[in-house]
């Protein structure tokens, strides 16, 4: 049986910006085909690592794979091979659809002869049959991304990058947006995305928590979401919530607190306050709560548990 190689592996890379580490001996293996959602608060270093694995910026110290090729010794062979999206809009408001696709088509040097036909499969996947002569400007934004997604694969790359894809995005364009990265990853496209939205983890084959340049949890969302948060979580209708939140961070038996919405969700260990005792040990203080309800944890529980306070450099799963 012949063993396919991963599509990306990154071994212990870093970046450093005189002093300050943005990327931190980072470790991951994606395997041809699959889906990895990369998730981190501003600054965690996401961008930047994308930068390095496309090859626009060189590692500090590691190394990385991509297609086969070395992004710090190879990074032409490595453009060469990937697709590039990021959430700033990168096509030409003033060019048609058209004339954006023949642009994007020439600079990623597909033959002639293909580019007909390439053409017209990224109109189709976009959704502009028919809008072809249309200025891009004039376009909704969920039909931007996905032209802007059908111009970085015109020359059929093996990998794909999008960095913040669908930011600023209507939920239904950002769900189709995701329909059509799961039709590419059928046909053996790798993606690497970045996001901000939790719920667009939940379509990623798994998923990547980066803080302060480290990898803090690597998992499916359905493994991330059974992670131990150190007690049992619970959420309650309080106000003020501010003022609840402040009340409740060095109650004993309270492990974390956490503004979710208009609700606190908290997580509670053996041997100190109770769920039942919650409502009226906030009354005596002069906030009013509601009874708690146990709840599972969202991939955004997971996240503000293992990137707060001691959490912020556990290893990954």
């Amino acid at each position: 049986m012949t063993m396919v190689e991963p599509a990306i592996i990154i071994q212990g890379l870093t970046k450093r910006f005189q002093d300050f580490t943005a990327v931190d001996h980072l470790d991951l293996t994606i395997n041809q085909g699959e889906i990895v959602g990369f998730i981190g608060p501003n600054g965690a270093g996401k961008s930047t690592t994308i930068r390095m694995l496309c090859g626009l910026l060189q590692p500090t110290e590691g190394q990385a794979f991509v297609a086969g090729f070395n992004v710090g010794r190879q990074p032409e062979a490595v453009r060469e091979h990937i697709g590039y999206m990021s959430q700033k809009f990168s096509l030409y408001g003033d060019l048609t659809v058209r004339e954006n696709l023949r642009f994007f088509g020439g600079l990623y040097r597909v033959p002639r002869h293909d580019r007909g036909e390439r053409m017209a499969f990224a109109i189709a996947m976009a959704g502009l049959a028919g809008r072809e002569d249309v200025l891009v400007r004039t376009l909704a934004s969920g039909w931007k991304q996905r032209l802007a997604l059908g111009c970085a694969i015109l020359h059929r790359p093996p990998v794909l990058f999008l960095d913040e894809p669908t930011s600023g995005v209507e939920p239904e364009a950002r769900r189709q947006f995701w329909d059509l990265i799961h039709e590419l990853a059928a046909g053996g496209v790798t993606t690497l995305v970045s996001t901000h939205y939790m719920d667009e983890a939940e379509y990623c084959n798994r998923v990547a928590l980066i803080n302060r340049g480290k990898l803090v949890a690597i998992g499916s969302p359905s493994e991330l979401r059974g992670h131990q948060l150190g007690g049992e979580l619970f959420e309650m209708d309080c106000a003020p919530l501010g003022a609840a939140l402040k009340v409740l961070t060095d109650v004993p038996g309270v492990e974390e607190a956490a503004i979710f919405g208009d609700k606190l969700h908290i997580v509670l260990s053996a041997g100190g306050i109770t769920a039942g005792d919650l409502p009226g040990f906030l009354g005596a203080r002069g906030i009013h709560a509601d009874p708690p309800r146990r709840v599972t944890p969202s991939l955004e529980d997971v996240f503000v548990h293992l990137v707060s306070g001691s959490h912020e450099t556990r290893g990954a799963f």
